[in-house]
């Protein structure tokens, strides 16, 4: 969403001695990160402002970072990877700001895939059911969200039927703010968030975009700062949003809110968060973050405990359980149980 985009938050309080759980790592880069793919134990990919990305193969031991030529001025907003070599970013930007790039050598070399010609769009987030068949979200065009697939490994990106577009309310977007406004589950689900308007929205496909349900939820709406900014899910049934408004960070209210029946319904957490930007399933927990720390839970959201009070954009997990986290200034850190 342009309103995220343009925003600067610079908040976050540095407090890594009296919570453990986090281990800070290195990256070599002051860019800011929202990007992150958490691949395997050893493989994490990240991206950022300033066209940037890193790549690590041992842990986060050591983290490898680079530029994309020619998009030294891009936002890497998200990025999805597969194993070692191949990767694919995704640029938040009006207009032609908004390109996918792809790798297949390790960030070696990168190919532009897809830039935005519509100089009203603005894309947010994608996501991929495998490394074949993947999607790219973007704002409301004239009343309609943008919503490109590609089949073929990106060689090929091509926007949905406009009769597949969901219609948006006045004023709705995505945030641009972790990559986790949009998501894929199993071989053909995928859900996408929003915020800016009235009612805080979910959409959800069963067949890969061709057909489109509409859910509201409880989540804190009516700003165009406010919404939901994550969604992840644990199985087909069980998942969980978060967001608020990222110009309230400290707020505690409708943040968070979780799903039984596979996101038919939503239900608000007792124990509320303030905002956050990002949520995840790490293995046998959820854990949450934003500009004013991070959080985890072990009982479905019943209770959270605080775990620090770093800046996060966001976190991501393997299934096995391990994960990352990524903020401002470069900041990487993994979670260490």
């Amino acid at each position: 969403m342009k309103y995220f985009f343009l925003a600067v938050i610079l908040f976050g309080l540095c407090d890594s001695i009296a919570f453990a759980q986090w281990q800070t790592q290195t990256s070599g880069s002051k860019s800011d990160f929202r990007g992150l793919s958490a691949v395997s134990a050893n493989v994490a990919w990240v991206s950022g402002t300033k066209g940037t990305y890193a790549r690590t193969t041992d842990a986060g031991k050591t983290w490898s970072v680079g530029t994309v030529p020619g998009a030294e001025k891009l936002d890497f907003r998200d990025v999805e990877a597969f194993g070692e070599t191949t990767a694919y970013l995704l640029s938040a930007g009006p207009g032609n700001a908004s390109r996918i790039y792809k790798t297949i050598d390790g960030g070696k070399s990168w190919v532009m895939q897809f830039k935005n010609a519509d100089p009203a769009a603005f894309f947010d987030a994608l996501a991929f059911w495998n490394e074949k068949n993947g999607i790219a979200l973007g704002d409301p065009v004239k009343g309609q969200f943008q919503l490109i697939v590609t089949a073929d490994g990106g060689a090929n990106w091509k926007p949905l039927a406009a009769k597949a577009l969901p219609p948006a309310l006045s004023g709705e977007g995505a945030f641009a703010a972790s990559g986790t406004c949009l998501i894929t589950h199993g071989e053909n689900d995928v859900w996408f968030a929003t915020g800016g308007a009235k009612t805080a929205r979910l959409f959800h496909s069963r067949d890969r975009g061709q057909n489109w349900e509409v859910t509201d939820t409880p989540i804190t709406a009516g700003a165009e700062s406010a919404g939901i900014f994550s969604i992840a899910f644990r199985d087909k049934q069980h998942g969980m949003i978060v967001g608020g408004d990222y110009k309230k960070p400290n707020d505690i209210g409708a943040t968070a809110a979780i799903t039984a029946d596979g996101g038919k319904t939503w239900t608000l957490l007792d124990k509320r968060l303030p905002f956050r930007s990002a949520v995840a399933w790490a293995k046998d927990r959820w854990v949450a973050v934003g500009t004013s720390g991070s959080h985890v839970s072990l009982d479905n959201g019943d209770t959270w405990k605080l775990l620090d009070r770093e800046n996060y954009n966001s976190v991501g997990f393997t299934a096995p359980g391990e994960g990352w986290a990524v903020g401002p200034k470069g900041r990487i850190a993994k979670f260490a149980k």
